[in-house]
């Protein structure tokens, strides 16, 4: 079963009503997306307390940003940020093979970059937003559709199963299948 399909089972299977499902979805969405890096999770938690949401929707959303996605998804909204804000003066992240990551000149040429967190966090912030904005009809569609599929796979199964097993559990009843 894919990541997508198994997200859309867990949250069909929430018992709350498909609105609210879905607004906790959405909400996860948004934070897993947001600036806020390190702190997805414990947000989600603490907001999903707060706004007395289903905990589990929210974390199925907090943790569809993977960490695969994690250094492209950031790249491309700090590119936003500086699209939308101009470059900020004397800004340039220096080329760095993976090795260099473990050095302290690496990282002091990172803090060196201060001034792209103004066009990363509004990029970031504008990219949660829209992803949030199109995971609540999505996850609503989603859960809608699955519930409903629930239903009739388990009325079919009831009519199927009634009439016999309901004979076959009071043979007094005076049916066919108790003579």
């Amino acid at each position: 079963m894919s990541f997508l399909r198994k997200t859309l089972a867990a949250l069909a299977g929430i018992h709350d009503t498909p609105q609210r499902t879905a607004a906790a979805f959405s909400l996860g969405v948004f934070l897993a997306f947001s600036p806020l890096l390190g702190l997805h999770t414990v947000l989600g938690i603490l907001l999903a307390f707060v706004l007395r949401l289903n905990r589990l929707a929210v974390l199925l959303g907090v943790w569809t940003n993977l960490p695969w996605f994690l250094v492209p998804y950031y790249a491309f909204a700090t590119w936003l940020g500086i699209r939308l804000l101009g470059a900020p003066a004397s800004a340039s992240l220096p080329l760095a093979g993976f090795s260099d990551v473990w050095t302290p000149e690496f990282w002091n040429g990172v803090a060196a970059q201060w001034r792209l967190l103004l066009p990363a966090f509004v990029g970031s912030s504008l990219l949660a937003g829209l992803f949030a904005a199109a995971a609540y009809p999505l996850a609503l569609v989603s859960v809608q559709r699955f519930r409903r599929r629930q239903r009739r796979v388990e009325s079919a199964t009831d009519s199927a199963i009634g009439p016999a097993a309901g004979a076959a559990a009071h043979p007094q009843s005076g049916s066919p299948a108790a003579k």
